[in-house]
């Protein structure tokens, strides 16, 4: 089976609604999965924009979402997971604005692209309390076994 991720709230390259942005509510949408891969011992979601902070000139990446830790039987979070509770093991790293959840889409330009990233791994992270992306990035090297990438994308309206 492939690891496969998508989201009750918009498909793969279309425009994520505005309820889960800094204009709307700025929860965490429903993102289920399945395909997890045999020998997978936990789960990790990092959601980014490599747009940032304009499309036509990208500078950096901003992470806006790290939860790493879920259990390998793990096949969703619910809308709102960030604030309503992550299933039990799973930990929250920090974001771009330095805290431990979710921060929604707010495109300062132009239309963004918003990566929606899931590792299944063969290991369980160890290492300090609220990694960030790249403190997840160094623990998860090698000990990837299948990825699944879901990208919706957002323009602030005002």
């Amino acid at each position: 089976m492939v690891l496969r991720l998508t989201s009750t709230a918009f498909s793969e390259g279309e425009s994520i609604p505005v309820k889960y942005t800094c204009e709307g509510q700025d929860i965490s949408p429903a993102l289920v999965w399945s395909g997890t891969p045999e020998g997978t011992k936990s789960l990790v979601l990092i959601v980014d924009d490599p747009d940032a902070p304009d499309p036509q000139a990208p500078q950096m990446t901003w992470v806006h979402w790290v939860v790493y830790n879920m259990g390998s039987g793990t096949t969703e979070l619910p809308e709102g997971a960030s604030t309503e509770g992550l299933p039990q093991s799973a930990q929250h790293g920090l974001n771009d604005w330095k805290c431990a959840g979710y921060g929604g889409p707010c495109s300062p330009i132009g239309r963004h692209r918003y990566l929606h990233k899931l590792y299944a791994l063969d290991t369980v992270l160890e290492g300090p309390q609220q990694m960030t992306k790249a403190d997840v990035e160094v623990a998860m090297d090698g000990h990837v076994v299948a990825k699944a990438v879901l990208i919706g994308t957002y323009e602030k309206q005002n």
